[in-house]
């Protein structure tokens, strides 16, 4: 057990600093399950406190107690020695508590700008589009976090929607930041940009909480680190006495390694092209996101897509599950151009798309579960016999799919949204799985999971690729696509550098085409 003067030493801070906020013995419940209970946490000025957890753990929802959105059942929250309650996050905000969500909570139609001072104190009552631009670059200068403040926030990247909210938060002058998952939908460098951040913010005395699951990173940023486990925090110990190893057993009670599950490639079979993109542009009106991709995939082959996020990976899943047709080219699907017929069809085809956004493009938020599992069969029998709908079978089926997603459904008729995100991820792609009979397009199917989820989900891949299933997986761990891929496609400004073989693949080369550099051979 620490002791707060061996805490406050290590820290650097002077005896008998107290935390800037601590939990004591918080519970909170929901019907049927506990999402926290006697839950102890303190956390120091000048320290970033990790928590760890597996999906359902109750992280989100102990910090949604503290930022005031949930009410804890039992337990008080402490800030400069009195205990307090927020009725709302704006409350918890005016007392120096902001958060950034794993899903964001812009206004899209509004720019940067707009979005950093709604509903702020400190924004004048009357001020012009120029003016307030200029103070927001001025924010996020200061704060080392760049941004575009005239842009629309819809015409912004996930990484870029990212990066408003953290400065919304600390423009704020937050002095306790809790980030949930906040490099999921960063790329590498900007995630040391957001580090860098972070490393100032708290040497001003300030802290952050910091919710990931990628161990790496804890590793590096983190002071402390907090483990729950089924709503109850098990430890917390100092990062720096901690290793990779020791950190996944205490989350999931055993360690686990994410090995080469690649198999004999020589052995399996691998098809003719289920899909194929020929010549594929296409245009916004923001210019071209897309210029002439040509690319296969084969029956019970994993195709990889690498690349910096926001280079066109999106747009690629929206022409490959039909939800935008191309600009120009074609798409084929097991030897049919379909590439212009909906994504209805595609998905009628056997198209399966797990999506970039999971709670806001692949479910209806507001939506039940028991809906948004069975999204895709409503209307095929037996959930339908022609205008007639059956709810009981479509429960059954909703509940069937949890079931093997692994995901604990207290109530199928709540909103779809009171999940967790990782809970969230697990069910649309078991959805998106069960109608991908010849292609499954996976966009970072496994942010937001835990390194069990992420192991489970990942074999599922390999069974659906060994079932002669085309799967085209994009993510920006490359460690992930290179020990899961067959090939690799490499993507800058929405161009292919180049494909190459997974196995054996060098690292180097792969590096230097995700800047651009196209691939010796390939075709400009």
């Amino acid at each position: 057990m620490m002791h707060e003067d061996s805490i406050q030493q290590r820290l650097g801070l002077a005896p008998g600093t107290p935390p800037l906020v601590a939990l004591k013995g918080v519970s909170k419940y929901f019907p049927g399950v506990i999402a926290n209970e006697d839950v102890d946490l303190a956390v120091y000025p000048g320290e970033i406190h990790a928590l760890l957890g597996e999906n359902g753990a109750g992280k989100s929802t102990l910090m949604n107690v503290l930022t005031g959105i949930y009410h804890m059942d039992a337990g008080e929250i402490i800030m400069d020695g009195e205990s307090r309650r927020f009725a709302s996050p704006i409350d918890a905000i005016a007392a120096g508590i902001g958060m950034v969500h794993q899903h964001f909570k812009l206004v899209k139609a509004f720019t940067v700008a707009e979005n950093i001072h709604l509903g702020w104190d400190a924004t004048p009552a009357r001020i012009s589009r120029k003016a307030l631009e200029e103070r927001t670059m001025n924010l996020a200068d200061t704060l080392g976090l760049a941004v575009k403040p005239g842009a629309i926030v819809a015409d912004l990247s996930t990484g870029e929607q990212q990066r408003v909210e953290i400065l919304r938060v600390l423009a704020r002058d937050a002095k306790v930041l809790i980030l949930d998952e906040p490099t999921a939908v960063l790329t590498p460098s900007e995630a040391r940009d957001l580090f860098a951040a972070l490393r100032a913010f708290v040497a001003r005395g300030n802290a952050v909480i910091f919710i990931s699951h990628k161990l790496d990173e804890v590793m590096e940023i983190s002071n402390r680190v907090s483990i729950l486990r089924a709503g109850r925090k098990i430890a917390t110990e100092w990062t720096s006495d901690c290793s990779e190893t020791s950190l996944a057993q205490l989350m999931v009670g055993r360690e686990i390694v994410l090995n080469d599950m690649r198999g004999d490639g020589g052995a399996r079979k691998i098809g003719a092209p289920m899909v194929t993109l020929e010549g594929v542009t296409l245009k916004s009106e923001y210019g071209t996101v897309l210029k002439n991709v040509s690319l296969s995939v084969r029956a019970g082959e994993i195709l990889g897509i690498a690349g910096v996020a926001g280079n066109g990976q999106r747009e690629l899943t929206y022409v490959l599950s039909g939800l935008v047709a191309p600009s120009k080219g074609t798409v084929t699907l097991d030897g049919e151009d379909i590439g212009r017929a909906g994504a209805r069809v595609f998905a009628q085809k056997g198209v399966g798309h797990i999506p970039e956004d999971r709670l806001y493009a692949g479910m209806a938020p507001t939506l039940s579960i028991t809906d948004n599992a069975v999204l895709r069969e409503y209307a095929l029998p037996p959930l339908s016999n022609g205008p007639w709908y059956a709810p009981r079978r479509a429960l059954a089926l909703a509940r069937e799919i949890a079931r093997i997603a692994g995901v604990m459904v207290p109530d199928f008729a709540m909103p779809a949204r009171n999940l967790s995100g990782g809970n969230q991820q697990r069910l649309v792609a078991r959805r998106e799985m069960r109608i991908a009979d010849k292609v499954l397009i996976a966009a970072y199917p496994s942010r937001g999971l835990d390194v069990g989820a992420i192991n489970t989900m990942m074999r599922y891949f390999v069974e659906m690729r060994d079932s002669g299933v085309a799967v085209v997986l994009i993510s920006e761990e490359l460690e992930e696509v290179l020990n899961l891929a067959d090939r690799i496609a490499v993507m800058f400004h929405g161009e292919i550098m180049g494909v190459v073989p997974a196995q054996g693949a060098d690292i180097e080369q792969i590096g230097l085409m995700m800047g651009g550099q196209r691939q010796q051979g390939q075709a400009a």
